[in-house]
This record gives C-alpha cells, structure tokens and sequence, in this order.
C-alpha cells in the first residue's frame, strides 16, 4: 500500500438533528454499503424521525469504511452513522486491507470495543491500513496505530461475529488482561451474535433466549426483527389437543403478552398527549347543528367552479369558519407560557388537521390559514393528505399548528371529547353527519346533522368565550351566508 493511501483521512458522520426536538430516529433502509464511493451530499441512509421519513446525505466524500445501526435499529441524535475515507483510492477494498505478506508498515487500526477478542496467528498476514469494522450495527471505534501482527484465517468470533465481519480479518494487538480474559471465556458458553444493545435489551424485558435465536442478519448477525418475532411466536397461544371448557381460565392467564415499544411517532405522539391532559385544565362544550345549509353551499361553489375546476372539500370549509371564528374570538388562538406564568396570543392562524396514516397520528399544518380561500384552503389540505399518506411530510409541516381541526366523523362516529395538541389551548372536533328528524322553520323534517364539540384550556378563557366560538362556528356551519358578515 501506498504512503498515499495511509494519509487518507477518516471522517465520522454522525446523525444530524433533523427537527425541533427531535433526538432519535429509526434506521428504515441503507442506501450505501461498505466499501461503496460515496459523493458529497450523496443521500446514504433512510431514517424515520417522529415527524417524517428522511433521506440523510453525507456531507464528506470517499470510501464507506463502516456503518452503525440495522435496519429496524434506533439511533440517538449525534450518534456516529458510518465513516468515510476520504482521499481513499476507490479501486482498493474498504478499509484498505492488502494481500498476504505486503510488509509492516505502521496502519491505522479503529479498534471496537471486545476487538482484543480475535484470534492470532495462522495462515496469512494482512498489514497495512486496516479498519476492524463489524458492518452495519458496528459500535464507535476506537482509533490508535499499531503495528499489524499476523491473522488466522479462521480468526476467533468477536461478540459472536467473526472479526471479519466487515470485509477484514484482522487481530490488534491485545493487552495480557484481554487473553487471560479470553482465555477465561474458553470455558463460558459460545459468544452470541449480537451487536446492538437495544436488541439485547429487548430481548431481555422480553425473556427472550438469544442463545436459542438463528440470526437473520450477515452472519447469523441477531438482529431486533429477530428478537420480535421470538416475542410474537412466544405470545401466540397453541390450540389445546382437545379443548377443555374447565381449562379455559387457565389458558388465559397463560396466553403471554406482546409489548410494542413507544418510540418513533408512537412514543412522540404518547407524550404529547400524556403531557397537555397533565398541564392543560381543559373542558369540552359540544352542540348538535344541522349541516344541510353548509353540504348545500359546498355544492354550489363546486358547481360553479366548473367540471374541470379543483373541488373544495367540507374540511376546507370548516377550516375557513374556524378562521373567522378565531377573527372573533382571539383567546382561543393562543397559548400558556407555564415558566412565565403568561398567556401568549398568537396574531397568525396556523390550522393543524388530524391525519390518520398507516405511521399512525400526524398533525400536518397549514400555514397563514386566516389569509386563505376556501379554495386555497382546500387545495393545500389536499396536498398535506397526500404528502401523510406516503410519508413525504417534512418535520416543518408538521410543526407549530396554533388550532387544531379534528374530523372524527371520518370513523364512522358522533362525538368526542379530544385532546388538546399541546401547546395550543383549543381543538374543534366535528362527528358525521347523518339524516336526522330536525325541527326546520317550525316543521319536522329529515336534515343532515352533525356534532360539533369544542375542547378548549380553561386558562386561557372561561365558557362565555369558548361558548360564544362554538355558537358562531355552529351558525355558520347551518347558515353560510354568517360568514359574509365579515367580507
């Protein structure tokens, strides 16, 4: 090897703070492999945050020497996420290992944690710029120089994966105390594959034996779907051979449970909720309208736009009276500064709108909706949906809403006593709307209706302000033509 190729310079890429409040994400899919060149920029790894999945681009150039976390794996904000040569020639093997016999010269070794566990001695020599990496999953190194020393071909599992397990074998050189300790662990059951904590961790809350687990990763690497499908085959209850009325008591308590850790959107939107009923003296008041007049108004302003015109939806048009109801009653557009002890009213309306997904909960946001259309309203409405469905929200987008619209009818449902998306201090929630017997101009008739329930934090106002809201939402909702008042 080159003297050259000895000076190429590694540099550590580590998760970068992808958000506000973000500190962890959850490896989803590599996009490099080791010994790959990589350019500046270059998008390497796809991560899931809280709020979005996001392509992660390296900012150095050069050979990929190792990666950290699997797929599957959570990794902290500032965690190392793989190491680039850069400078390194691209034509040679990652890591920069050479043939048999290629001299002595002084290489650079990154040293993993239990690495003085390799085996020595043997058939061939490797020398030279040498990275001990375990591949994907790897700890941090440890970097020091050190002088090559001669490895076996069948060098000795370190943490259960043989020291080749990047795409060299290699032995450091290992103190006294590591091989009497490796001597010691001759005696000790066999090493198991694993190299993620977490995993090990999961694992054991689990009572899941690893020792007993085949690895599906690289090889026979354990790996964390490993471990929960263990979990998940331990939880299914096996089918009596005969079933007994009298054991069925039994059986139930024995059925075993599966646990679904929070973390991810998961454990974000658990906080969230866990932290506003904690914080926020909230009440619900809730009335039943009759939406026959606002299902009218939607479908003259769609017919009057035309066939090939973008339809307005009933969300956009809830969104726009929420708007001007905000216009009246500005308490409700606020929120409580705790440490300061002040309530903090906010000029502009940024309307969040709960989205179910296949991710689970999201709040995507629509910026400056007091300054929209109803066409406007219903067009970037439309665009959030999409982006919630196929994972393409960014974390901006779902951030900073002021007041929450919140479509439960959707499940089929009337009512609701939501909770408040904290910090704000109010949520509008609207049911389904179903013909109902309606007294109409003093005759009973069929009308479509709905219900409105408003949730509001009771320290910001009192109930003559969140009545009055709700009373003006619900007069718009039943005659349209309120909101002209206003134009």
């Amino acid at each position: 090897m080159g003297g050259a190729e000895l000076m190429a310079e590694v540099k550590e890429f580590t998760l970068p703070d992808l958000g506000e409040g973000l500190t962890d994400a959850e490896v989803v899919r590599w996009l490099v492999e080791v010994g790959e060149v990589v350019a500046v920029d270059q998008p390497v790894v796809e991560v899931e945050t809280a709020k979005a999945m996001v392509e992660v681009p390296c900012p150095y150039g050069g050979v990929v020497t190792a990666r950290y976390g699997a797929e599957g794996e959570e990794l902290a904000v500032g965690a190392p996420l793989l190491t680039v040569a850069v400078g390194a020639d691209a034509s040679a093997p990652a890591g920069g290992a050479e043939g048999p016999g290629s001299g002595g010269a002084d290489g650079v070794v990154a040293e993993a944690d239990g690495a003085g566990a390799a085996g020595d001695g043997g058939a061939g020599e490797t020398s030279g710029a040498v990275l001990v990496g375990y591949g994907t999953g790897a700890p941090p190194a440890r970097r020091r120089r050190v002088r090559p020393t001669p490895v076996s071909a069948a060098a000795t599992p370190v943490n259960g994966v043989a020291s080749g397990y990047g795409r060299h074998a290699v032995t450091p050189e290992v103190p006294v105390r590591a091989e009497a300790e490796a001597e010691a662990a001759e005696h000790a059951p066999g090493p198991v594959p694993v190299i993620s904590p977490l995993v090990r961790r999961l694992a054991r809350q689990n009572g899941v034996e690893l020792r007993t687990l085949t690895g599906s990763g690289p090889d026979g690497l354990i790996l964390r779907a490993d471990v929960e499908r263990a979990i998940g085959a331990a939880a299914a209850p096996a089918a009596p051979a005969e079933p007994d009325a009298a054991a069925a008591p039994a059986q139930a308590a024995d059925a075993g449970e599966v646990r679904i850790p929070l973390r991810g959107l998961r454990g974000v939107v658990a906080d969230k909720m866990s932290r506003s009923r904690r914080e926020i003296p909230e009440a619900t008041c809730w009335v039943d309208v009759d939406a026959t007049g606002l299902l009218a108004a939607r479908r003259a302003m769609n017919a009057a736009g035309g066939p090939d015109a973008p339809k307005i939806s009933l969300l956009a048009l809830l969104a726009r009276i929420c708007t001007a109801a905000l216009a009246r009653y500005p308490e409700l557009n606020a929120r409580v500064d705790t440490e300061a002890r002040e309530i903090v009213r906010l000029e502009r309306v940024h309307i969040g709108f709960a989205a179910q997904t296949d991710r689970g909960l999201v709040v995507p946001v629509v910026r400056d909706a007091h300054g929209r259309s109803a066409e406007s309203l219903s067009e970037e409405l439309g665009r959030l949906t999409g982006a919630a469905r196929d994972g393409s929200l960014t974390p901006g987008e779902l951030t900073g809403s002021t007041f929450t619209l919140n479509n439960y009818g959707v499940f089929g449902v009337d009512g609701s006593t939501p909770i408040i998306n904290h910090p704000e201090a109010a949520m509008l929630g609207v049911g389904r709307i179903v013909p109902k017997p309606w007294v109409h101009e003093g005759e009973l008739a069929v009308r479509q209706v709905t219900q409105l329930s408003l949730t509001f934090d009771h320290r910001v106002c009192d109930g003559g302000v969140a009545g009055g809201f709700l009373r003006y939402v619900a007069d718009c909702v039943e005659q349209p033509a309120v909101l002209l008042r206003g134009v």
